[in-house]
């Protein structure tokens, strides 16, 4: 796309909208940059306009006006920004091409793309994925849902590359034209209903990710999942399954036991062996797919299975994602902030055997909660509710027969509930936070939320050294 005389305009700040408003000013466009918020707003989740006014983007804060589409040739929306709003439909009925950011990186970019997506697990299989395409590109970019923005990476990485992109249904929904060579869906479960509307349009924006793919292309999906195995039947690209429960035909498998089995890749007709699921550096029944997921993708974009093996060894995980912080009176501590749904905590309380002092709630997404209770019963000796979920956490958690003498459930702050996890813990217990919700009730994002975890128990720490 040539961008130079072309008028865009970017709707929504934050990390997406800056970059692609930054970008296509580079480019040559003329750029409005509008948020509804306003700018005193944004200032204070951290935002600083000054690079942006420097480069020439007009600013335009508040109610937002279907005039401001007046010979705009070209929209860019930040996946924070449902296209649902009036002004984009605007923009649709006047003709007008609405774009994602993800859809600008792909424009520009000159090196091919490996795409994950799924509703657990996508930051840790995309980040240990472009260290396994390091194995085979001079140049590897990894951003997207991960926190750095796609274009940005597109750009820097430039012909000659490969792009590990960490893909999230927001991102989709504005998304047309998107096209990896190497696709990968970890996983389908109920999340971010409210966004969308119900759990089959939700899938359908994860299937996005692979409707532009060819014959030439490739998709992985998890065979263990229903919803991502079916998927199969609308898929263009050749599909290659992952399981760590099924010994498969053909794709990317554990044989044996998923805790010292073998990561097999069998595909035209060849079998190789990787590594034993212990020597991974990531533990947990569920960081073994992530990790099938990542090793399958790699080797479609060209990466030798034996030249992963050391990177597999050595990746230790995400910040965020089941992280220790630190061991206290014989107590390790745990941020899992990154699970921000049931099924991410589900995961989570099944890396541990037992004896969890679980730290839940926050801004509540309404899903079932049935499974996650049932599991706290089971795992869980206390469990300490924080943020606004609290009432409805503490009513299914009784209505699941978890004992109601050990659940606090005041709705505590993180500083609260880390002192009462303090108080209560004793080895061999372990003490968890796993929220099961979003964190925007108390947080601007679930990584504040996990770096407060992360410093108040670092504080315990001090106070036990100071006695």
């Amino acid at each position: 796309m040539d961008w130079k005389q072309k008028h865009v305009l970017v709707i929504g700040a934050g990390i997406s909208g800056f970059a692609a408003a930054k970008l296509a000013r580079r480019f040559g466009a003329e750029v409005t940059l509008s948020d509804a918020k306003t700018e005193e707003e944004l200032e204070k989740l951290g935002d600083d306009f000054s690079k942006l006014r420097d480069a020439g983007v007009k600013l335009v804060f508040g109610p937002q006006q279907e005039s401001m589409l007046d010979g705009v040739d070209t929209v860019i929306v930040s996946p924070a920004v449902p296209v649902r709003i009036p002004l984009v439909q605007a923009a649709y009925k006047k003709g007008i091409r609405v774009m994602s950011e993800v859809e600008l990186a792909f424009d520009i970019a000159e090196s091919p793309f490996c795409a994950v997506t799924g509703t657990n697990g996508k930051t840790t299989t995309t980040t240990l994925l472009g260290l396994l395409l390091k194995t085979h590109y001079d140049k590897v970019g990894v951003g997207g849902n991960i926190g750095v923005p796609l274009s940005e990476e597109a750009l820097r990485v430039g012909r000659g590359g490969c792009i590990a992109a960490e893909i999230s249904s927001y991102q989709m929904e504005a998304t047309e034209h998107f096209h990896p060579h190497v696709a990968a869906v970890l996983n389908v479960t109920p999340d971010h209903i409210v966004r969308h509307g119900s759990m089959e349009v939700y899938q359908a924006m994860k299937e996005r990710i692979f409707r532009e793919q060819t014959p030439a292309d490739f998709l992985v999906l998890n065979y263990d999942d229903e919803r991502t195995r079916s998927m199969k039947e609308r898929a263009h690209a050749r599909v290659c399954y992952f399981s760590r429960r099924e010994e498969l035909p053909e794709g990317v498998f554990v044989r044996g036991s998923v805790r010292d089995g073998m990561i097999v890749i069998r595909w035209d007709g060849k079998e190789q062996e990787v590594c034993h699921t212990n020597e991974l550096g990531i533990k947990g029944p569920h960081n073994v797919e992530n990790a099938l997921a990542a090793i399958a993708s790699a080797f479609f974009a060209g990466c030798e299975p034996e030249k992963m093996v050391p990177v597999l060894k050595e990746f230790r995980g995400v910040e965020h994602r089941i992280e220790y912080v630190t061991t206290i009176n014989g107590v390790p501590y745990y941020n899992d902030s990154k699970a921000t749904n049931t099924d991410s905590a589900i995961k989570a309380l099944e890396t541990f055997d037992g004896h969890i002092i679980l730290l839940a709630g926050g801004d509540d997404k309404m899903t079932d909660l049935t499974d996650f209770m049932k599991l706290v019963k089971e795992r869980v000796d206390e469990l300490i509710l924080i943020g606004r979920a609290a009432e409805r956490f503490y009513g299914a958690a009784v209505d699941n027969g978890f004992p109601e003498e050990h659940i606090y459930a005041a709705g505590y702050s993180m500083s609260r509930a880390v002192e009462i996890a303090h108080a209560l813990a004793k080895a061999p217990d372990v003490v968890l936070l796993s929220p099961a919700c979003a964190s925007f009730d108390m947080y601007h994002n679930m990584a504040e939320r996990g770096r407060d975890f992360k410093h108040l128990v670092h504080e315990l720490t001090k106070q036990k050294k100071a006695e």
